[in-house]
């Protein structure tokens, strides 16, 4: 049978329906086919999307997870005292791992440990032939623990000189290790100081000779008394009361009495004009900016040492900025919040009262940074109204910014934030307790000693009632500090902006008067001295012996002390703070003198008091006294 031929080929008109008929398919007869076609080529953007769709953490349970993190670590925080426990591991991890990985240095400390041992036999042999032997090792300078005649006999002597030791090799093993990062390096010989002097001799009774004799002496009344103060502070510290007898000395009572009034008053800072003690004075005003960490009236305390009260007995014109104690409703305010509601309104309302005149900025601690920031800004904006600065124990450049910096990387900051996340600003329990552990040794163990040992409470101070009234900070503000200032050193560097632009020291054209503190663990005399790298100015710079606060409040009364100072002019080369310390020129007594001649030197002549303007209240105002 013959092969019919192909349909398209014998019929040219059905080959042509039909393929017309292939080229436009009717919709309903095939929408499965073109369905599944178009399904098959959405498919892998369609799984895509979803893919991406259950990656994406809803919000809430974002937001729910971060809530989780954050209180874990607040409450953590609660019980360290603000110290992340990541933070001390990851030091102690750096160290242990290097130490493991280096033999030399394991052999090093062996050895070491064998002679001090012998040392320390050496020494025990002596002593016991020897009443008075010459000690095998001294305490550091400022180490006064063991300084009394009793710790010179037998067995004491063997206790403090092995503990002393001890103390020494365990600082040779916490240094000098190569890789280690310099800060997880003072991290772990912090730590394992402030470890070693818990279990100081000079803690407990039975290790201590003058502890000992006392309690001989008074039939052991001194332990009773010492248990009666220790239930009495512990009291104090659960209800947050201020220390015994801090309540006699109230601002505006017996301290914080210089005349005055409140003249002006934001959400941020009140203004204190205070009242010319001369017939005439200084046609420029002088406005101070304290540290907002601690309550302005450091600087005017007792009439006897108040730097307020010389001021204006020296014919100057003061304005003081005193800062309200944020609560959690200021949780928000930053950096440029204190710039703007602080320094700057101050400013414009001592320009509205005193026009034409040329102000004095001081800035202490804090308030000296942010006085530098603000006069650097004003400087770029062409704004001409500082005759002067002057900067207390005030940072610029925080790369050496002393034992501060312990306390300083991301970590740590990382826990702090959530600390003062949960409520809204940092604790001043948790403040204090940084700077105790800093000087631990004059602020924790010498305290408990004298108070629970001996049973003898130390006369409180104007100072000390003062150290005690501490305020909050704002979450926002101290967390950009932290950051910002500490851990980025944006100042130094020219990445802060305030105001709308970029702020560079250099731009400051005003004569700086700078002070630095010998003893400083808050802001060490070197890393304020280097205003000399960031600023052209004339600087004159000043060295004052005692530490952060004691080095400031120096009154000509006191007749004691000494400090350095020399003043830059232009052309002079730079010069290192070793070298400047042999150029300095020493001067005994107070610098109080010393700034106020700087002041006047750079002042018009003596005209006629302002008016007081209209007062709002008396200083020392309301926002001082808030708790």
């Amino acid at each position: 049978m013959t092969k019919h031929p192909n349909a398209e080929q014998t019929n040219p008109a059905r080959a042509e329906q039909a393929s017309s008929s292939h080229r436009h398919p009717s919709p309903a007869h095939d929408f499965p086919r073109l369905a599944s076609k178009a399904f098959v080529e959405a498919w892998p953007s369609a799984f895509l999307a979803a893919e991406r769709a259950a990656d994406r953490d809803p919000y809430g349970y974002a937001a729910l997870s971060n809530v989780i993190d954050r209180s874990l670590h607040a409450s953590v925080a609660h019980l360290t005292g603000g110290l992340s426990p990541a933070s001390m591991a990851g030091a102690y991890w750096d160290w242990a791992a290097h130490l493991a990985t280096a033999p030399g240095k394991q052999m090093q400390l062996a050895e070491k440990a064998m002679r001090k041992s012998w040392r320390f036999a050496n020494y025990a042999s002596r002593c016991a032939l020897q009443p008075n032997a010459a000690p095998c090792i001294e305490p550091l300078p400022q180490d006064k623990r063991f300084a009394g005649e009793a710790w010179r006999r037998w067995p004491f002597a063997l206790l403090y000189q092995g503990f002393l030791l001890n103390q020494q090799w365990w600082h040779n093993a916490t240094t000098g290790i190569g890789g280690v990062t310099k800060q997880h390096e003072n991290v772990v010989e912090f730590a394992s100081r402030q470890l070693l002097d818990m279990f100081s001799p000079s803690n407990f009774l039975l290790t201590n000779p003058e502890a000992l004799q006392r309690t001989f002496e008074t039939g052991g009344v001194n332990l009773v008394y010492g248990l009666q103060n220790f239930l009495e502070d512990l009291e104090r510290r659960a209800g947050g009361k201020r220390p015994v007898g801090a309540e006699a000395f109230v601002p505006g009572q017996n301290v914080a009495i210089t005349p005055g009034k409140v003249i002006y008053r934001n959400r941020l800072i009140e203004l204190i004009q205070y009242a010319a003690a001369t017939e005439t004075v200084r046609p420029e005003p002088v406005l101070i900016t304290p540290a907002w960490i601690m309550k302005y009236y450091i600087l005017d305390l007792s009439p006897h040492n108040s730097l307020v009260r010389f001021l204006t007995e020296q014919g100057f014109t003061v304005f003081m900025i005193s800062w309200r104690n944020p609560s959690a409703e200021d949780r928000d305010l930053d950096m440029e919040a204190y710039r703007r509601l602080g320094v700057m309104a101050a400013l414009d309302v001592i320009s509205r009262l005193m026009p034409d005149r040329k102000i004095h900025a001081a800035g202490y601690c804090l308030g000296g940074t942010l006085l530098a920031i603000a006069a650097a800004a004003m400087a770029r904006d062409n704004d001409e109204r500082l005759k002067s600065l002057t900067l207390l124990a005030a940072q610029t450049d925080f790369t050496e910014a002393g034992e501060l910096t312990l306390f300083v990387n991301e970590s740590q900051l990382d826990f702090l934030e959530d600390l003062m996340w949960e409520h809204g600003f940092l604790d001043s329990k948790e403040m204090a307790g940084a700077f105790q552990l800093l000087r631990s040794n004059d602020l924790v163990w010498s305290y408990a000693l004298k108070s629970y040992l001996m049973g003898e409470r130390e006369p409180m101070t104007d100072m000390m009632a003062w150290n005690a009234d501490a305020t909050r900070m704002p979450y926002k503000m101290h967390s950009e500090y932290l950051r910002r200032l500490f851990l980025n050193n944006d100042l130094a560097e020219g990445r802060l902006r305030a105001n709308g632009g970029a702020v560079a020291l250099n731009d400051i054209g005003a004569p700086i008067f700078a002070v630095g503190t010998e003893r400083d663990h808050v802001a060490p005399w070197r890393s304020v001295y280097k205003i000399h790298l960031l600023v052209d100015a004339q600087i004159t710079f000043l060295l004052t012996s005692g530490g952060h606060n004691v080095g400031i409040v120096s009154a000509p009364e006191k007749k004691r002390g000494e400090y350095r100072f020399t003043s830059r002019v232009d052309g002079e080369h730079y010069a290192d703070p070793a070298e400047w310390v042999k150029i300095a020129a020493v001067r005994e007594g107070s610098w109080w003198p010393e700034w106020s001649a700087w002041l006047a030197a750079r002042s018009g002549p003596p005209v006629a008091p302002p008016l007081m303007a209209e007062a709002l209240c008396d200083a020392p105002g309301t926002y001082v006294l808030q708790s």
